[in-house]
């Protein structure tokens, strides 16, 4: 069976993203075969797409670490023809062919039925970015709750951030919001930021090792200095999770925060994240904690927009969440 996909080949040195014909025949060995309706936008897409080895190792490839779509073969006796199904995380887009392929064959174990309350193309507005914003809310729920005070939200204007900021005044938190796109403040503020700070503005605090106490928790998607300065206006018991590093994988910073104020720093990542805890995190998305704006954030685009799409990403020009239909 022949199906449209994103292939990205390296060329003299050089990666180009093409859209091709390929055969479902050449797919890797899997216990289900879907065909793919909905794929998102993620940084990490971006990275493999131009050849990031830390992401992708072997090209010719297929990047997409998202797919939502319909079963079409299975051998498995939980998966069964016809079901719609979300895939993301694991493998897929990074070593597996992904999503902006019209088929992927991936194993069960990676596969999670579509809740009844969300469409494939919601789920894939949701996709990784919305995935990661609802750990990263678990996680810090568990510590800090709505009354405790503010909650900073960095890079709010990404696909987590905007998400995050969504779901956290869905469940009443009082957000702030650091964005450097000051065109984007209005959106920002359509999706629950009561505050917003540009990144300048927080990247000019002082640097002393503590500043003082100012957000109960924060959502962090950028890491380096952004981060810093969040852990160190954080208030006593505080806490902050990290997902991202596109601004820097470094931290520099003393312990002070942390043994001073007893703030804790929360790790997250959705790659590889328990398939339990996966399931019921989608029914919650699904459901209570899915974003009422959910359509008003993102921006639709196929296979033959990717490259340019990819290129506004790198360069930090995309807002919302932005989905590739396949079909």
């Amino acid at each position: 069976m022949t199906y449209l996909a994103l292939v990205v080949s390296e060329q003299f040195g050089k990666f180009i993203q093409e859209v091709k014909s390929l055969n479902t025949s050449n797919l890797p060995q899997g216990n289900v075969l879907i065909q793919v309706h909905y794929s998102s936008l993620n940084y990490k897409d971006a990275l493999s797409a131009i050849g990031n080895k830390g992401v992708t190792k072997n090209y010719p490839h297929t990047p997409g670490i998202d797919a939502s779509g319909i079963v079409v073969e299975s051998d498995s006796r939980h998966i069964k023809v016809g079901e719609k199904v979300i895939v993301s995380g694991y493998d897929l887009g990074m070593n597996t062919p992904g999503g902006y392929g019209q088929y992927i064959r991936v194993p069960a174990e990676w596969v999670v039925k579509l809740p009844e309350n969300l469409s494939l193309k919601e789920a894939m507005i949701i996709g990784t970015a919305g995935f990661t914003a609802g750990i990263s809310i678990t996680r810090l729920s568990e510590l800090v709750k709505p009354d405790a005070g503010k909650i900073i939200v960095s890079g709010a204007t990404g696909g987590v951030g905007s998400i995050a900021l969504s779901i956290l005044s869905k469940l009443g938190y009082k957000t702030v919001a650091v964005s450097g796109k000051e065109e984007e403040f209005p959106f920002l503020e359509s999706l629950g930021a009561k505050e917003i700070i540009s990144r300048n503005d927080f990247l000019g605090l002082d640097k002393k090792p503590i500043l003082s106490s100012t957000y109960a928790g924060g959502i962090d998607t950028v890491g380096g200095p952004i981060l810093e300065n969040i852990i160190k206006t954080l208030n006593p018991l505080g806490a902050v999770t990290t997902c991202g590093s596109v601004s820097s994988t470094e931290l520099n910073l003393s312990v002070f925060p942390f043994i001073l104020r007893g703030i804790s720093l929360i790790g997250i990542s959705a790659q590889n994240y328990p398939m339990e805890l996966r399931t019921k995190l989608w029914q919650k998305l699904a459901v209570e904690w899915k974003p009422d704006d959910l359509l008003k954030i993102h921006n639709e685009i196929t296979l033959n927009d990717l490259p340019e799409a990819i290129s506004l990403i790198l360069k930090g020009k995309l807002k919302g969440r932005t989905i590739v239909q396949l079909q």
